[in-house]
Parts: C-alpha cells; structure tokens; sequence
C-alpha cells in the first residue's frame, strides 16, 4: 500500500481481457477472483480513473498553455432540438419550411416532420410563434453543419424557439461579421484526439462529433459589441481580440515581436490570426496527439508555449495552410484528383467504395455513376468523430447531386489529402517536448 493512502481507503485494481467471445468464456470458467492477475491502481485525485493512465509527461504538459486561458471566451455550439426542421440542405427548403411553420398549422408540421414529443427546449408551438414573430426579417443564414458539411438554418437567436438552444453569444460573433472560430471538444469518448477543426459561421454542437461527451466548444477569434456598427469619434475597432493580453504579452516578451490586434504587414509583429494558426498546427501534429492522448481525453487542450520565432512561425504557416483548406479557401483545393466520368441522374442510392489499385479506388453513388481516383487514405480519414468522405453522401442518401455538390465532393477528397500531407509536415519540421 502506498505511503500516502490511509488506512480505510479503498483498493482499485484491474484487468482487460481481449478476444473472441468463446475465449473469454473459457477464461473465465477457469480463473477465479483470487488467480486472475489483477493490477492496482493509484487513481490519483482529480480524475481518480478505473482504468490504467501512462501519465509520466504529466509534469511537462501541465506546464503547457490552456487554450481556455488564451481564449477565455466560449461555449458550446448551436442545439437546435430538431434537425429535421431547422436544418436543411438547400435554402429553398429551408425557406419552404420556414413559410410553413409561419402559416402554424399545428397537425400539418407534426405529420410531415414526424416529430416527436414536445420536450423542455423545444415545444411545436414556441418554434411557431418564433417563426411568426421574425418572419419578414433576413434570417436565413449558413451554418456549419458538419465538417465540409454547409447548410441552412433560420436563426432569430431566441433560446427555445425554432432553434431549442442557439447559444446567440457565440453566434452572433460569426453571422454576418469577419471572424473566424476554432471548434474543439472539451473530452473524448470513443477516438483518441483528432478534434478540431475551424469554422467561420454558427456550427453545430455535433460539428465534430456525435459522440457522447464529445460537444463542440467554439472559440471566436474575435468579439464584437452590440454596437459595433456605431464606432465612437475615435474610431476604435469594432472588434476585439478574444485573447487574454496579460498572456499574449508573455508569448510577446518570450518571441520578441510586438503583438498588434489587426494582422500587419510591419516586420516583428504577431497578431491573433497567427497564434490561431499556430494552435491550429499544434492540434494536427500526430506526433502530439499520440504523446498526450491520456490529456487530451479528458480536457480542453494545453499546447507548448511559443518562445522560438523561426519554430512559430513555420507552424503559423502551416497551421494558416489548414485554416485556408478547411474553410474551402486554399486554390490548391482546385486542383482535383479525382474524376466523375459517367452521365446520369446523379441521384445518390447506395454509397460504397471500391478499390481499383492498392492506393485509389471508385466511390460509387449509384449502380452506374461514381468518383474515380479516390485516395483509399481519404476516404478512410477521420476528423472527429466522422469520415468526411463517406459522411457527407450518405447524408444525402436519396437526393439528386447538383454540379456545384459534385464539385465540392471533390474538394473534399483534395482537402483530405493536403490534411494528411500537412500533418506530416508539421511532424518533421516540429516535435513537442
């Protein structure tokens, strides 16, 4: 018993046993409590797990920087309640939907959205009356659904409305302003961490993943006042950086450059875009997933404090090549490697993948129509708790692919392919301590 454990505290021990179902029948009918080869646990305080944690880079990653502390404002993303009426695929549904729910017959909505129960944060008749109260205003917005995954939504910011939970302070930081936000989870349940990604509209609480546990968490890069539209006689900036400045001081004392609050082009200066980019390049270093996993599970991230300017700066680079990939911005997500070479309705039956030689093979959407040149790589690649490759189709099971979707199926398979190149070139330029 270890020096520090008192005397009526309890002992945890444990054992895993892997294999197939007959072998841990066997397994068990032969051994008892007492042969079994059981390990105790410390389970240390806070956490005190039940199952055995390698944390000897505790000390090392505790002394890394919180992005909590960096960017000490955010939450949790949209919830609507009800995605089968406030999210669509196209604005005209969208629109269609919401000229319904304005007409407000009651029996109508029920039937055709097979909705189920009223519950606490979304009642049939609140998201009819929200509708009715803000039909006339321009409403109608983008949202980031899932990764690569843009709809639609009506969005009037009132909690337990058309959209149960909107969580307007973060929201309104990103409709209809220049922003942008990281979204990470807080834990994870299920994958080890490949949670983050980048957002520059409202996304979803599930943005990431479904899985329970693992909620979105956005962090606005910027926060504009109510009245941001209304500068004062100085004409301050209508926006301000969501940083912690005691903090981006340090960083600033540690890189020796001046920290501006707008991106400069004077030589010496950082300014929040560049420590975004460099969290964001930290986040896909596989080399520091794998290290601190056990971390990474069970709280927000902690990422090493930049001190060496030419290391900085190599990973803001990268990491703003990301941002610029996963927001469909890059022109390199132009330049496609795959193909869509046969004519058809485009109407997406059944999704599957077929390998054509040891690196590429044919995603087919129907009997006769596919995508050709496929990167197996890609179509496997986790982000979150997805596989953007084979989530986004089959979300549209059934629906007929317009040019600009088989375009942006496209570009996805390109986005996927520069993640993995990237990650592996934050690697071998940069290794955390």
């Amino acid at each position: 018993m270890p020096e520090s454990r008192k005397p009526n505290t309890a002992h945890v021990f444990h054992f895993d046993l892997y294999g197939k179902r007959e072998e841990k029948y066997d397994f068990l009918n032969r051994e008892s409590l007492d042969t079994i080869p059981w390990k105790e646990l410390d389970c240390p305080e806070p956490y005190h797990f039940f199952v055995p944690k390698d944390f000897r880079t505790k000390s090392i990653y505790d002394g890394y920087l919180q992005i909590v502390s960096l960017l000490p404002s955010y939450g949790s993303g949209v919830k609507t309640e009800r995605d089968r009426v406030c999210i669509h695929l196209t604005k005209m549904d969208l629109i269609n939907t919401v000229k319904e729910f304005n007409n407000g017959d009651e029996n109508y909505l029920s039937k055709k959205f097979t909705l189920e129960e009223d519950s606490r944060d979304w009642k049939l008749k609140s998201a009819i009356q929200d509708v009715q109260n803000n039909y006339l205003k321009d409403l109608v917005i983008e949202y980031d659904y899932r990764p690569f995954d843009i709809r639609w939504t009506f969005y009037t910011g009132h909690s337990r409305g058309f959209i149960g939970t909107p969580g307007p302070k973060r929201a309104w930081q990103l409709i209809g302003k220049e922003n942008i936000s990281i979204v990470i989870c807080r834990q994870q349940s299920t994958f080890d961490f490949q949670h983050a990604f980048i957002s520059n509209r409202p996304s979803d609480i599930c943005f990431i993943s479904s899985q329970t546990k693992e909620t979105g968490y956005i962090f606005p890069l910027y926060l504009y006042s109510e009245k941001s539209a209304q500068q004062s006689l100085e004409n301050t900036s209508p926006r301000q950086p969501n940083l912690n400045l005691q903090i981006v001081g340090q960083i600033a004392e540690k890189l020796g450059l001046r920290f501006t609050p707008e991106k400069e082009s004077e030589e010496g200066t950082f300014a929040p875009i560049d420590l975004l980019d460099y969290i964001y390049a930290v986040l896909h270093s596989p080399t520091y997933r794998k290290k601190y996993k056990e971390f990474l599970k069970i709280d927000f991230p902690r990422v090493p404090w930049p001190e060496n300017p030419e290391v900085f700066w190599t990973l803001v680079k990268l990491g703003g090549e990301l941002r610029q990939i996963h927001l469909l911005e890059s022109p390199v997500i132009e330049k496609f490697m795959t193909i869509y070479p046969v004519s058809g309705d485009n109407v997406v039956e059944k999704v599957r993948f077929e390998e054509t030689d040891s690196s590429r093979g044919r995603v087919w959407i129907n009997n006769i129509q596919y995508f050709g040149g496929v990167p197996k790589p890609a179509w496997e690649f986790y982000i979150g708790g997805y596989q953007p490759a084979q989530k986004w189709l089959k979300d549209r099971k059934g629906r007929t692919l317009s040019f600009d979707d088989i375009r942006h199926y496209q570009k996805i398979i390109v986005a996927l392919m520069e993640t993995e190149r990237i990650m592996r070139e934050i690697d071998r330029t940069w290794q955390p301590e």
